[in-house]
């Protein structure tokens, strides 16, 4: 994933970089490890750790919400990367949120993963020399730890800022750790005030450490593994974040989670696990693009940084624009109470191989936007290929003009006035923000070209 290509000052940010020492503690299960999450954990071995903690928060401390977003890395692809930040970025400046990422495994630090890649000793051998990793078995109390050193009244890396909230987030494999870690460490340590678990796959992972994928297929191998749930009686908010990749390739659907009163299931319909947002516009996406040059970058493409994809990938921005109100919903669960929404759930089709699709192609069910609701192409988590990671972006099939004219008989006039129409019902089930009304409006007639 390309870094961030804009400037964190001109936000009002800074970003700052921590050392985290200490010794941490592995966990061994106690009894079986069910389906229902519900697993009891406790302390085995301890081991010394060195890692890094990285800080964005606002430069005026009058601006700071109280809410703090802890990103445990992801290292799926060899690198200490931080997804979540750049698909919500804009959100949790907007809110005065303050976001820290967490090296929290032990491939961002010195490498051996699914694919080698810039792990941070291959990065900066001398800036990140100093940093000692035992392993992810001790990854859960590493993440624990770095929420732990943010409270301290004397010491924390936020300085004079208080937290009054803390929310644990990870996609794709971050995702999975975040289950096992709600199911069998949050219940002993306590120190998460709320999760947004973005991704996850069939099963959480391995409570000592083991890779999640040693071998073979990626897609098969993930997809198939045991289902679990996470608990149903978690002891604090937890908002499940889904694409349809993640439902079906990923197997994240198999464990047929219910809702439950700590507990909601977010399904975006067309969505995938990574798409153009992410991988293209999200790092250079300050806020100040027109929405002429922000549709350019979401435009499909087969070209990554990855390799090529057999064709082109998923180009909706309903993850981008549908993950800010999940990060909404979940903060005001926690401040007030308020339960997040109860959304519908994707509709599977009767072989599980795919979803049932409307008449244009695109998923029924699920949280509903505008671009799969007065559409301009099938969107689709499914049906990519292209290397190790390529199943994970989805397509994009784009209508060709007689079919947008036939949906569209007056145009572009006739198209923006479905859409605006989709988007407020969208606002009015608090699936979309409305402060993202009207970015969304002018990249929607920015990007129509019948």
């Amino acid at each position: 994933m390309p870094g961030q290509a804009f400037d964190l000052a001109r936000l009002g940010y800074v970003e700052e970089e921590f050392l985290l020492r200490g010794t941490a503690t592995r966990f061994a299960l106690i009894g079986e490890r069910t389906s229902d999450g519900k697993w009891r954990a406790k302390p085995d071995r301890l081991a010394p750790f060195v890692t890094r903690l990285l800080v964005r928060r606002p430069e005026n401390p009058a601006r700071f919400s109280g809410t703090v977003l802890v990103e445990w890395n992801n290292v799926s692809g060899g690198i200490d990367a931080s997804p979540d930040w750049t698909l919500l970025h804009r959100h949790l400046v907007r809110r005065g949120h303050v976001w820290v990422g967490v090296t929290a495994q032990k491939v961002g630090v010195d490498g051996g993963g699914l694919v080698e890649g810039l792990h941070l000793k291959k990065i900066s051998p001398e800036r990140y020399g100093v940093l000692v990793h035992p392993g992810d078995a001790w990854s859960f109390d590493i993440f624990s730890q770095a929420a732990t050193a943010l409270r301290a009244a004397d010491s924390s890396p936020l300085g004079a800022l208080s937290p009054a909230r803390l929310i644990a987030i990870g996609e794709s494999q971050s995702a999975m750790y975040l289950v096992t870690y709600i199911n069998a460490i949050d219940p002993i340590v306590r120190v998460f005030d709320g999760f947004f678990v973005h991704g996850r796959g069939a099963a959480g992972a391995a409570l000592d450490g083991a890779a999640l994928i040693r071998s073979g297929n990626l897609a098969d191998r993930v997809r198939q593994s045991a289902a679990e749930r996470i608990r149903d009686d978690a002891r604090v908010p937890v908002l499940v974040f889904q694409s349809e990749t993640d439902v079906l390739s990923l197997g994240g659907g198999r464990p047929n989670q219910p809702d439950s009163a700590h507990l909601r299931l977010w399904e975006v319909a067309g969505s995938a696990h990574a798409e153009t947002y992410l991988i293209i516009a999200g790092p250079q996406d300050d806020g100040s693009l027109t929405s002429e040059r922000f549709a350019e970058l979401l435009q499909p493409t087969t070209h990554l940084l990855i390799g090529e994809t057999e064709s082109p990938i998923n180009a909706g921005p309903q993850q981008h624009y549908v993950g800010h109100a999940a990060v909404e919903a979940l903060d005001r669960w926690i401040r007030s109470g308020s339960t997040a929404p109860i959304a519908p759930r994707l509709a599977i089709a009767a072989d599980g191989a795919g979803f049932k699709l409307d008449e244009h192609g695109n998923a029924i069910g699920g949280v509903r936007t505008p671009w799969v609701d007065v559409p301009t192409a099938i969107l689709s988590g499914l049906g990519q290929s292209g290397g190790v990671f390529g199943f994970l972006f989805g397509t994009t099939k784009p209508f060709e003009t007689a079919k947008l004219a036939e949906l569209y008989p007056g145009g572009k006039n006739d198209y923006l006035a479905r859409f605006q129409q989709s988007l407020d019902d969208t606002i009015a089930k608090r699936f979309v923000l409305a402060d993202d009304r009207e970015e969304i409006t002018a990249l929607a007639a920015a990007s129509f070209k019948a």
